[in-house]
């Protein structure tokens, strides 16, 4: 069915490629008419199946209903790219207005009685058997979301369940809104002094942010992760590190217009609802049915077993900052804004690395080549720039075609928006704006990865940190993982968060290989090559700072977890926070990496929220697949070990179960052992 509509926001993408979306298109205005049109259609063809007047089959149920709502995905998938990257008041009126609707038609679907009637039969049905094993698993699964999504709900349960849903929807948007507003804000560098300490780049880049806010001073530092963990480093200014950290960590907690606190008191409330209402013990529960791990019992006995080797290793940590301390005459009553600026120092003493002597051999566009480089070579891939040919929402946007090295067949297509700008939300993420399936014929994909990295002096190159470095390579993982993948079924793209983030942990450990450093790492005024002793002492530093990484994620992770698995109809965020780290014995020079009140996994949506462990599940995966690598005759470059990894882990989607992929690949299930090595941590 095509849409009467002719907006450019509905139409089937044409172009090149298979295609590519209008990316040059997202102005506020065109959402509300498009989004409404393509509801109506999708509301249309799910009408149709449900009616069908023929026996419910695989083809005719389940098949048709992934034909369907192909605009309103399309349009869907435009809107959040436009609310991520460029977003204006504008468009968060919109988002306000329009996510509560997109979740009242969601629940049309599931909550139809006649449409899950056909699909409940199919499931039911001995036919099933005769299936082949992705239509049979498309089968669970579908039937299975169906009633997690409220289908065998009486219609007064659903009536309630769609108005939770609906309102909760309003809340997301409104906790983003608030959180990009906290975040839009800044510390003033007024003069030179304020910038005692801070490298040249580091220094360019508040100077940088404060020209294109048109403030007139030094510098400033933005609200946002990529702009304070720099400060915090490196800045001699205790004071102003201690205001930079305040204004980071207090966001959406200042009492103001943009206080979050009530709104997730709210959502907290409204899920905990929704979970009873569905029969689940808690919020926690129901979203971790769909997960590897199944039920919070085994994600709190993973971190339980993780945490007190973390706490071990911090506590030796703060001894040696203690000690650098007292050797630099600065007070030695760590605080948590004192402690990336004495771990740069120990790291100096204690590897002779110093952060602003590597960084200027990490090349931002060297490391985008470095990442791509490592996938051509681990999965014969060939990435063709074509920037410029097709359409973008930000000039700062480089695109690349992909291809099949041996054939040259086009594979998809990988969007890469790197720098932080206004309207941008902070943090790094990857999305598909188009899953890959066949299920007509082959649909290329295209994936976009995002970062906000700070922009330095005009005319000068972009240099990043290691941390930087780790979280390119990191999002590129997600990046490979769709554009590797190879189902038939679209509803197979997804996979659960706690597998979601293997391919893009494991992808991390490329950017430290000798091959990469010594092939990419060049001197960004010399294009001299890092030297050997250099690269020598970056391996051996590879596990410095893990309990700071290792706590601060993990604390966070617990919070939510705790927060979530026990119903709550209300509670106090300030209150839940000092008792639940007072309880885990949380060491006072650490804060939480995300508190709750601008933690965007948990409240900007429900995709994390009672799955923030989701990273530490995988990265015990990560960290066993690597020594796979490793073992391999020829290392990290092993063919014979990519390919299991791309077959098994990357191009299934989630066609096959995650728990047995991973075990095709490595011939066993993942050694948490690996884990505590990789980490530095001492034995469980």
């Amino acid at each position: 069915m095509t849409p009467r509509n002719h907006s450019p926001l509905l139409a089937p993408w044409t172009g090149p490629y298979g295609g590519v979306p209008p990316l040059d298109r997202l102005d506020a205005e065109l959402f509300p008419e498009a989004l409404q049109a393509a509801i109506d259609e999708a509301r249309a063809e799910v009408e149709a199946i449900a009616a069908g007047a023929e026996p419910p089959t695989f083809e005719n149920t389940l098949a048709a209903l992934e034909r369907t709502g192909t605009a309103r995905d399309r349009v869907e998938r435009l809107f959040a790219v436009a609310r991520e990257n460029v977003s204006t008041p504008a468009l968060q009126a919109v988002e306000h207005d329009w996510l509560p609707r997109l979740a009242a038609a969601s629940d049309e679907v599931f909550l139809n009685p006649a449409l899950f009637a056909r699909i409940d039969a199919v499931a039911a049905s001995a036919d099933t058997a005769a299936l082949e094993p992705d239509q049979q698993r498309l089968t669970r699964r579908v039937h299975d979301l169906f009633v997690r999504r409220g289908a065998r709900l009486d219609a007064a349960g659903k009536a309630r369940l769609s108005r939770v849903n609906q309102e909760m929807a309003g809340l997301f948007a409104e906790f983003r809104r608030k959180v990009l507003a906290e975040e839009d804000a800044w510390t003033v560098l007024q003069s030179d002094p304020d910038l005692a300490g801070l490298p040249a780049a580091v220094a360019a880049a508040a100077a940088a942010a404060a020209a294109e806010r048109h403030i007139r001073a030094a510098g400033i530092v933005v609200n946002t992760r990529s702009s304070v963990d720099p400060f915090l480093a490196f800045s001699s200014r205790r004071d102003l590190r201690e205001r930079v950290w305040r204004a980071f960590k207090m966001r959406g907690d200042n009492g103001n217009v943009h206080d979050t606190n009530g709104v997730i008191v709210r959502i907290v409330g409204l899920r905990s609802e929704r979970a009873t209402l569905l029969g689940y013990p808690s919020h926690a529960h129901w979203q971790m049915a769909d997960s590897m791990a199944r039920e919070p019992a085994a994600a709190h006995a993973l971190m339980a077993q993780v945490w007190p080797a973390a706490l071990a290793r911090v506590r030796e940590d703060v001894r040696d900052l203690r000690a650098m301390a007292a050797a630099e005459g600065e007070p030695t009553d760590v605080q948590p804004w004192d402690y990336l600026y004495l771990a740069e120092k120990v790291r100096k003493a204690r590897y002779d690395l110093d952060q602003t002597a590597i960084k200027p051999y990490l090349a931002l566009d060297n490391m985008v080549a470095a990442a791509i480089w490592s996938a051509e070579r681990r999965f014969d891939l060939a990435f063709r720039e074509i920037t410029g040919r097709v359409p973008v929402f930000h000039p700062d946007v480089r695109v690349w075609e992909v291809t099949d090295g041996p054939s040259g067949a086009h594979r998809g297509l990988f969007y890469l928006d790197n720098f932080a700008r206004a309207g941008k939300r902070s943090g790094a993420w990857a999305v598909s704006y188009r899953d890959q399936h066949r299920l007509d014929g082959p649909v290329p994909p295209a994936v976009s990865n995002n970062n906000n990295f700070m922009r330095g002096a005009p005319g000068e190159p972009v240099l990043i940190s290691l941390d930087d470095l780790r979280t390119l390579f990191h999002e590129f993982g997600h990046g490979l993982h769709a554009l590797l993948q190879e189902i038939r079924y679209p509803s197979l793209a997804s996979t659960p968060a706690d597998f979601a983030e293997l391919p893009s942990q494991v992808n991390e450990n490329w950017m430290l290989t000798r091959e990469v450093l010594d092939r990419f790492a060049r001197h960004c005024e010399t294009g001299a090559p890092m030297p050997d002793d250099m690269v020598e002492r970056i391996q051996r530093s590879r596990q410095f700072n893990q309990g700071y990484a290792t706590v601060e994620y993990l604390a966070a992770a617990i919070l939510d977890l705790d927060l979530h698995a026990t119903p709550r109809a209300t509670f106090d965020p300030a209150a839940f926070e000092r008792e639940t780290l007072g309880r885990l014995g949380m060491p006072r020079e650490i804060a939480l990496r995300h508190r709750l009140t601008h933690f965007d996994h948990l409240f900007g949506s429900d995709e994390y929220a009672g799955g923030y462990y989701s990273y530490l599940w995988a990265d015990v995966m990560a960290a066993d697949a690597w020594q796979a690598f490793r073992e391999a005759a020829d290392g990290p470059w092993d063919r014979a070990v990519a390919e299991r990894f791309r077959r098994h882990v990357l191009a299934e989607g989630n066609a096959t179960d995650r728990a047995e992929a991973y075990r095709r690949f490595r011939g066993r299930d993942p050694d948490p052992r690996a884990l505590f090595e990789a980490r530095g941590l001492p034995p469980a």
